[in-house]
C-alpha cells in the first residue's frame, strides 16, 4: 500500500504516524487510547506501516516488568514529513548559497521570512497574543507542519513547537535557515521569539519560545 493512499490526516493510520512524530514513539497501549479501537486493529495498522517501511518497533525497558513494544517513525517517513517545500526553491536557495556566500544568502533568507510573515498573517488576526500564536498554529497545521501550543506556568511564556521542518535537509547544512523561520514568527505573532530546542541538534522538536508581547508586524 502506497503512503497516498492512506495520508488524509483523519485515517488511523496518518493519526498514528502523527502521534508518533509528535511524541517520539508509542506504544499499543498508547495507540488504543489515541484511535479508541481493539488491539488486534491497532495491530493491524501497525503491520502495514511496518511493511512500508513507515515505522519500526523496538523492545524497550521501563520500570519493573517485561519489556514493551515500542514503535518509531523510520528515516523514510521523516522525509514525507519534510517535503513541504518546493524542491526547486530549496535547489535554488543552496545555490546561493555556494555562488554569493553566506552574507548575501542571509539577506535573502530576510526577505525570504519577510513574505512568508505576508502570507501567514493573512490568518492571524487577534489583537491578543496568546490567540495570535493559537491562530498561526492552526495556519501551521494547514499547511502540513505539525505544531503545538504549550503555555509555561508563569503565565507570559508561551511556546511553540514544531515537529517537522520543511527546510530540514537544507538547514541540517546551514543554520540561517532557523535564523530565518524565527524572524518569520516574530513578524506575525508580534512578539519576542526565541528558538530554544532545535530537531536540527537531534531534540524531537523546535521549540520557539514567545515571552514579550511587542508591536505585530502587520
Amino acid at each position: 500500500m502506497a503512503l497516498e493512499s492512506f495520508a488524509k490526516r483523519e485515517t488511523p493510520v496518518w493519526r498514528i504516524l502523527e502521534y508518533i512524530q509528535r511524541n517520539g514513539s508509542a506504544t499499543i497501549k498508547d495507540l488504543e487510547q489515541l484511535l479508541g479501537i481493539t488491539t488486534t486493529a491497532v495491530r493491524q495498522h501497525l503491520n502495514t506501516l511496518q511493511a512500508e517501511g513507515y515505522i519500526e518497533h523496538r523492545r524497550v525497558q521501563s520500570g519493573v516488568g517485561r519489556p514493551h513494544h515500542t514503535f518509531f517513525i523510520t528515516q523514510k517517513m521523516q522525509s514525507v514529513f519534510a517535503c513541504h517545500c518546493d524542491d526547486l526553491a530549496l535547489t535554488l536557495l543552496e545555490e546561493v548559497f555556494k555562488m554569493d556566500g553566506r552574507e548575501k544568502a542571509a539577506l535573502l533568507l530576510e526577505r525570504v521570512s519577510g513574505r512568508l510573515a505576508d502570507n501567514y498573517t493573512q490568518s492571524v488576526h487577534s489583537p491578543v497574543l496568546k490567540e495570535r500564536i493559537e491562530e498561526f498554529a492552526m495556519a501551521l497545521n494547514t499547511r502540513g507542519i505539525l505544531t503545538d501550543v504549550e503555555y509555561a506556568e508563569d503565565g507570559d511564556t508561551i511556546v511553540l513547537k514544531t515537529y517537522n521542518c520543511p527546510f530540514h535537509d537544507l538547514a541540517q547544512e546551514h543554520a540561517e535557515v532557523c535564523t530565518m523561520d524565527q524572524s518569520m514568527i516574530e513578524k506575525v505573532v508580534g512578539g519576542d521569539v526565541n528558538l530554544t530546542s532545535s530537531m536540527m541538534d537531534g531534540q524531537g522538536c523546535c521549540s520557539f519560545v514567545v515571552s514579550k508581547e511587542s508591536a505585530p508586524s502587520k
